[in-house]
């Protein structure tokens, strides 16, 4: 059974290092970060068969950020996890850093793959699971995308992709926030009735509260016992969650705090 206060634990703990690293780094992405640490750590923590002493193993589940900015959420995993010492964490975006300001799998242990062209990463993610499919592995592929990304068409070319060739090793979820850099995900371009969209291009859909690790976890073992069709989970989420001044707010999609904010963060954040 899952230790759901202690993933609730570690959620936080993953949050105070990205508003450490972003403030350090005066760069970067905190708001689309810190709404999917909720899940990030639920499939690291929990869900995810992996290994940090051998990033390369070849059984290992797969993890694709296909919304790449939100890279300090997955650098605080890996980091969290022991792929790389914490220390690390402290050069985010620095010249020569493993930790690039979207994720590079050739220099960060634990990337599987760079991301950061949105749209892509779902695309990957269909290679690597008919890649299993053929090989015989039982490895799941887990891939997250955003709300504002989606509005990508390659985004719907994958799906589509996924559902013909019956990808149920293959599981998406959605950061369904409701903000992307120019506004409103409504606004820009409307993802109207977001699960039957998805469930139109064969995908087996659910939806869950994106800060519910709980909740995550029960859509995640449902979506596992789906067969014949990739599954995506939508999660409902706030941009900028766990910090008061950045939840709901557009103009923290890429601004990094202050050293002021920084101290207020991690005060709201339990530290």
């Amino acid at each position: 059974m899952s230790d759901i206060k202690m993933l609730e634990s570690k959620a936080k703990e993953m949050r105070r290092n990205i508003v450490t690293m972003l403030g350090k780094s005066q760069s970067g992405h905190p708001g689309g970060s810190l709404s999917c640490a909720d899940l990030v750590t639920a499939l690291y923590f929990d869900v995810m068969n992996v290994d940090p002493k051998n990033p390369q193993w070849e059984d290992r589940d797969r993890f694709v950020l296909s919304k790449g900015h939100a890279c300090p959420t997955l650098y605080a995993a890996l980091a969290m996890k022991g792929y790389f010492p914490m220390e690390v964490l402290d050069t985010l975006r620095e010249f020569g850093s493993p930790l690039q300001g979207h994720p590079a799998s050739h220099k960060c242990p634990g990337v599987d793959v760079s991301t950061g062209s949105l749209g892509q990463g779902i695309s990957v993610a269909n290679g690597i699971a008919l890649g299993a499919k053929l090989n015989n592995k039982d490895y799941t592929t887990y891939c997250l995308l955003g709300d504002g990304e989606i509005e990508e068409g390659q985004v719907w070319e994958a799906a589509m992709f996924a559902a013909h060739y019956k990808l149920d090793n293959l599981m998406a979820f959605v950061d369904y926030n409701h903000l992307q850099i120019d506004g409103t995900v409504e606004d820009v371009a409307g993802n109207v009735d977001l699960a039957a969209k998805w469930e139109a291009f064969g995908w087996n859909v659910l939806t869950c509260d994106g800060h519910d690790i709980e909740a995550i976890l029960a859509a995640i073992k449902c979506a596992k016992s789906v067969k014949g069709k990739p599954s995506v989970i939508i999660m409902n989420t706030v941009k900028g969650k766990g910090v008061s001044f950045m939840e709901n707010q557009v103009g923290w999609h890429g601004k990094a705090p202050s050293e002021e904010q920084v101290a207020q963060a991690l005060k709201e954040l339990g530290e």
